[in-house]
């Protein structure tokens, strides 16, 4: 695990829990306690946690939205091999709604070369440009308003755009999801936009690592019974994924990576 991978576990931690307490997480980790503070001092700067003695507090609650850098750095073996398998799950021909987002931008990275000859419907600047020269797929990106941070087009715009298709496949990727709260995000005008891609959709694929499940953000998008697919890599024994099960979706879980110990 590199340090980019620790800082972002830690921050999930921090906000999960409200505090964290420097020798917990680096027994946890496997690292000294300085290279903990160090992290700290990183995220501090960052606005996400107040150092305190003996470890650091969370400044954010439900609605912060880490950065598409930071997510993208976390569990990326993990979000590949759940790319790969969401991807064996696309037949030739559908029309697919990709979502934004690390992992899904790993989904139209595993399509690639294929020859799905797909069409795909994106609110994503990221996936349109991976897909853009694939042979065989088709484009169309939403309009809207662009958030440059994530690089996805979000508004009414986008939404409408949605609306005028019928998709067979919505992969999406979201920030939380919960036996009992569903899926969630973390900002009300992405969530919006993703309501509409399903509202599109006869069939839902959620791909998301295990680091996703049991965590509750800001905006409700859509609940358990909603989901076809959940891939990730959690264990069968998973709350979320039994709940998923019961709710009639498929669970699919791939396996996750051996995690070299960080020194």
């Amino acid at each position: 695990m590199d340090a980019r991978e620790r800082r972002a576990r830690i921050e999930e931690r921090v906000v999960r829990n409200g505090e964290v307490l420097f020798a917990q997480l680096a027994t946890e980790f496997d690292v000294s306690e300085m290279t903990i503070r160090r992290d700290i001092e990183t995220l501090q700067q960052a606005g996400v946690v107040r150092r305190i003695s003996g470890g650091a507090i969370a400044l954010t609650g439900t609605a912060f939205e880490p950065s598409y850098g930071l997510r993208a750095g976390t569990a990326v073996e993990s979000k590949m091999h759940i790319a790969e398998r969401i991807a064996d799950l696309l037949r030739p021909g559908e029309t697919v709604a990709l979502d934004g987002g690390s992992t899904v931008g790993a989904v139209a990275r595993a399509i690639r070369g294929r020859g799905l000859s797909l069409t795909v419907v994106t609110p994503s600047i990221l996936v349109a440009s991976t897909l853009a020269d694939d042979e065989g797929t088709t484009i169309i990106l939403t309009g809207g308003r662009l958030r440059s941070g994530e690089m996805s087009l979000v508004g009414t715009d986008a939404e409408a755009t949605f609306a005028r298709y019928n998709c067979d496949t919505f992969v999406i990727g979201v920030a939380g999801v919960d036996a009992e709260h569903g899926l969630t995000e973390y900002h009300p005008q992405e969530a919006s936009v993703k309501r509409a891609a399903i509202a599109a959709s006869s069939r839902l694929i959620v791909g998301v690592d295990s680091t996703k499940l049991g965590r509750v953000h800001l905006v409700n998008i859509a609940p358990l019974t909603r989901v076809s697919a959940l891939v990730t890599d959690a264990a069968d024994a998973d709350l979320t994924v039994r709940a998923a099960a019961a709710a009639g979706a498929d669970t699919i879980l791939v396996p996750p990576p051996v995690r070299a110990t960080d020194v």
